[in-house]
């Protein structure tokens, strides 16, 4: 049996790291050796950073809820205003809410205002 050699599976392999790196500076981008170390990286933070970023939204989304709730009342804060909506019986999602804030706001002023009546009563 003739001896099988690895050449075209290694470069397959090589040639898929190589293009993973394009872009990158200096021999990360086309030495193998340190191109796989700096791919390896980039799919470690491109991991971590995926958790991030629903932290990050869902940060910006309270911030904008907060912002909206007190310009409709000043004496209302978020945490009360969520509290509100949990004893309306109001079930949206902050992202909604912001949404809503943002580009609808005579809709966010009705749920501020049904929120501070459940806080009343």
């Amino acid at each position: 049996m003739p001896r099988t050699k690895g050449g075209t599976t290694t470069h397959a392999r090589h040639k898929k790291v190589i293009k993973a790196a394009k872009g990158y500076y200096g021999r990360r981008k086309n030495t193998f050796k340190v191109a796989r170390q700096a791919v390896d990286k980039a799919n470690q933070y491109a991991t971590r950073d995926r958790k991030n970023r629903k932290r990050n939204f869902r940060a910006l989304w309270i911030q904008r809820i907060n912002a909206a709730v007190r310009s409709h009342d000043e004496a209302l804060t978020y945490s009360r205003f969520i509290n509100g909506l949990n004893l309306a019986g109001i079930e949206v999602d902050r992202k909604v809410l912001a949404d809503l804030a943002v580009h609808e706001p005579e809709a966010f002023g009705a749920i501020v205002a049904q929120a501070q009546n459940a806080l009343a009563a």
